[in-house]
């Protein structure tokens, strides 16, 4: 039986009629929604003629995570009066719940992805609802462009609609074409906001880690919110662990502590999601899949950390992970919202007012700090590798594609020119990470199937910290465990199971197999011992293990998981397998060099034979008779890195140079460019035959530097004969001394006596440049600086002349020294 009192509760029903009118006219529209308001519920059954009238049709409805789509999924089905797998159903990772009459699937993103690259055409149904598309997570971005191009292509009548909780809704109105956008009206009931931050400042998250304090102060504030509040608490905090430790400190609470999260058991997330049975309050710790995704009844107090998580790849060292950050603004409203849904409510925000100001507006696409390999995959599979032609809100960054490009090449899931292989077609079809993908497929044949598929499952969903970080005993801590994780894990054995063969190589070993099928997904991370827990990937990244690990003696590890925490050189090893020699051989094969290595290190040429994997040295010997070429590259190397004074420099030298580069900057061509870049540049031209027969730092200091910048000198013109006159090293002045001139400002400069002037009305020029004439007094110290001699006779020259002329009686000081004599000597000497 249809309920229909719920259904006309809902306050998207008004917003309905407009909906389909957009759906009539354009086949696409953006409903923008916010939470609570039955976008997730009422508008799937509308359309699909379940609700309302009208004929039945096939609707798919895209939720971003597996818990949100099972809830859809019974939420709509209780709504018309039956339990899922009826006229509405759900198909997640591992679960399909559906029937014959199914007219409304639920599915997460990815697996509407594998369901559009196996038929694009989409037969059978007739609309899609990509739901919390303004969470911007990857995939949904992803089947957004796929569904635009069968739109476009094949199914002008697939109706589309991208269904947003926020009101920022033109992005996507305008990569729809312009598409209409209906809003419905939330029935919001205000929420006062109380301010909350730690009495003490916490240190900043950074990686994984969350201050303690910070947990301490959160699970504080839950005690203060039921203390001045009615009603169920919603508290939100990055990730399971964080929610576990809080979890621990509300013990005694008179209050039921639950926890919502993507891992939690299908028992306790249904039980949250059902509501209080009436006999006690309820604390609900969650994760952000609570802010718009699902609707928790009772609350009217939420208790918000501040911090989420969101993906974050390090391209250079071959690491990706969850990283901790600070919520956004948006993510703030939607969480504070909670508390407004059924009554007005209280948001404690466990941050100062001053703060919410500074931080980001809206959290970041995923498609702009997210490891893209899956993505160019998919990308490759649907025939645009570079996705350059899918309509997507925003391009993939061009270095993250190219990453991801290096590791399906490196799997052999695409060609030298990105095209996707067999190969990759079936690794597409996996539903796993490509890494994971080629660790199932080659791990296969080496330790079974079966095993493989046990190794994958645990690499594809971490095991909880419990576990340990021996990946080989948290293989058999599943396999034995009792856990949600452990049920999991099996559920996503069988699945894994049923792509591979479970023929030969199944005998070795568990920690040999686990060790191998690790490398095979992570073969830059295979890495070697260098002592007291320290160990070096083969992408060249140090990596530690925490005190008291079982893994620290061993001589290879294949690295599992790992982060580099902030203002560290080396990875934190949290998760790996003992491996040896040979099975890293066997893996990172791609990333093996053998041959002569001639390079700049330690202050001079290095010459040797060298074995290696990525950075993961095997072998040395040294090379006694390595190509002069190899040699005069690593010379070339050592004087970028330490300069060019590796040569041999004098004062005139030094001189010379500053001359050159002074007619360079004034004059240009054909006066050559001295400067350390263009000269590291054209080494052939002023630094041969010297530097080609040079072996060694020693060769390089014995080569003139003088006579080599000579043969930069514009001989070819003729001009090289007019460097003295055009910049000449020294300028005669009045009293006849020969006076050195420094190049080596933004303006030549002449420090001279300022008696030895006398007379000379106008400033000396080089190069049609005015000096800048340094004035001295008869003990050599600064008395003036000038760069128009006649001005300061006429202007400056008196304050000058009161001044010194009592210091230096023996010295002349005329009243006008443009009409004397010049000199370098006293009156008496003079005399």
């Amino acid at each position: 039986m249809i309920r229909t009192d719920a259904l006309d509760q809902l306050p998207v029903r008004t917003a309905v009629p407009a909906l389909e009118r957009a759906l009539d006219d354009r086949g696409v529209a953006v409903l923008c929604a916010p939470p609570g308001t039955g976008k997730t519920t009422l508008v799937p059954l509308v359309l699909a003629g379940l609700a309302g009238g009208g004929p039945v049709r096939r609707v798919v409805v895209a939720e971003p995570r597996r818990i949100a789509a099972r809830a859809a999924a019974r939420r709509m089905a209780w709504l018309i009066g039956e339990r899922a797998g009826g006229r509405v159903g759900f198909t997640v990772r591992g679960e399909r719940v559906v029937g014959r009459d199914t007219a409304v699937e639920v599915v997460t993103t990815g697996v509407l992805l594998q369901r559009l690259q196996r038929d694009q055409e989409l037969a059978g149904v007739d609309a899609v609802i990509i739901d919390e598309c303004h969470e911007r997570h990857l995939d949904a971005d992803t089947v957004a462009a796929f569904l635009l191009d069968v739109r476009e292509a094949i199914r002008p009548d697939l109706r589309l609609v991208a269904a947003s909780a926020t009101t920022d809704a033109q992005g996507w109105a305008r990569l729809l074409g312009d598409a209409p956008v209906v809003e419905a009206e939330g029935v919001s009931h205000p929420v006062e906001v109380v301010w909350a931050p730690p009495a003490a400042p916490v240190r900043p998250p950074h990686g994984m880690r969350v201050d303690p304090a910070l947990l301490t102060h959160v699970a504080a504030t839950v005690r203060r919110a039921l203390a001045e509040r009615d009603g169920d608490v919603l508290c939100f905090l990055p990730g399971v662990g964080e929610i576990g430790r809080v979890a621990g400190q509300l013990a005694g609470v008179a209050a039921e502590v639950l926890q919502v999260h993507g891992r939690a058991p299908a028992a306790v997330q249904d039980a949250v999601l059902a509501g209080s049975s009436g006999e006690g309050r309820r604390v609900v710790l969650a994760t952000s899949v609570a802010e718009s995704s699902l609707t928790v009844p009772g609350v009217r107090v939420v208790v918000d950390s501040g911090l989420a998580r969101e993906p974050r790849t390090d391209h250079a060292r071959g690491l990706s992970a969850l990283t901790t950050v600070r919520a956004s603004q948006a993510a703030g409203r939607q969480r504070a919202g909670r508390a407004g849904r059924e009554a007005p409510g209280a948001v404690y925000r466990c941050w100062a007012q001053a703060e919410d100001g500074r931080l980001a507006r809206f959290p970041s696409p995923e498609i702009k700090v997210a490891d893209l390999a899956a993505f160019a995959l998919q990308a490759a599979c649907w025939g645009d590798p570079d996705a350059s032609g899918l309509a997507l809100l925003d391009p993939p960054p061009a270095g993250a594609m190219s990453a991801a490009r290096e590791v399906l090449t490196a799997v052999g899931a695409v060609d030298a020119e990105g095209r996707v292989t067999g190969r990759g077609t079936r690794m597409s079809r996996l539903g796993l990470h490509p890494r994971l993908a080629r660790a199932l497929l080659d791990g296969a044949a080496g330790v079974g199937g079966r095993r493989a598929a046990e190794v994958v499952a645990l690499l594809s969903e971490e095991p909880p910290r419990e576990y340990g970080d021996d990946l080989a005993a948290a293989l058999r801590a599943a396999r034995r465990g009792g856990d949600g994780y452990a049920g999991r894990w099996r559920q996503e054995v069988r699945r894994l199971s049923s792509f591979v063969a479970d023929a030969g190589g199944g005998s070795g070993p568990d920690d040999a197999a686990v060790g191998l099928v690790a490398a095979l997904a992570f073969p830059e991370r295979v890495a070697r011992a260098r002592g007291e827990g320290a160990f070096l990937m083969a992408s060249g990244t140090g990596a530690e293990l925490r005190e008291g690990s079982g893994l620290r003696s061993a001589p290879w590890l294949a690295v599992a998981v790992a982060d580099r925490p902030a203002h560290s050189a080396s990875a934190r090893v949290r998760l790996a397998a003992v491996i040896d020699e040979d099975t890293a051989r066997a893996a990172a094969g791609h990333l093996r060099f053998a041959g002569e290595e001639v390079h700049w290190a330690g202050g001079d040429v290095v010459a040797r034979r060298v074995e290696r994997l990525g950075a993961v040295e095997l072998s040395v010997r040294p090379l006694k008779q390595p190509a002069p070429g190899l040699v005069r590259e690593a010379l070339v190397e050592g004087l970028r890195r330490e300069g060019l004074g590796l040569l041999r420099w004098t004062r005139e030298t030094g001189q010379l140079r500053e001359r050159l580069a002074f007619l360079h900057r004034e004059l240009g061509e054909p006066w050559p460019d001295v400067s350390r870049g263009a000269l590291l540049e054209r080494t052939e031209q002023w630094l041969e035959p010297e530097l080609s027969r040079a072996r060694r730092r020693s060769d390089l200091a014995r080569i003139d530097a003088g006579q080599a910048l000579r043969r930069l000198l514009p001989w070819a013109t003729g001009e090289a004969v007019r460097l003295d006159e055009l910049a000449p090293e020294r300028i005669e002045v009045p009293s006849g001394s020969r006076i050195r001139v420094e190049y080596g400002g933004a303006q030549p400069v002449l420090a001279v006596k300022l008696q030895e002037l006398f007379g000379l009305r106008e400033t000396p020029r080089v190069a049609g440049v005015p000096v800048l004439v340094h004035l001295l007094s008869p003990a050599g110290r600064p008395a003036a600086v000038t760069a128009d001699l006649a001005s300061f006779w006429q202007d400056g020259y008196r304050a000058v002349r009161a001044e010194l002329r009592g210091r230096y009686p023996k010295h002349p000081w005329p009243e006008d020294p443009t009409t004397v004599e010049a000199t370098r000597f006293t009156k008496r000497a003079r005399r």
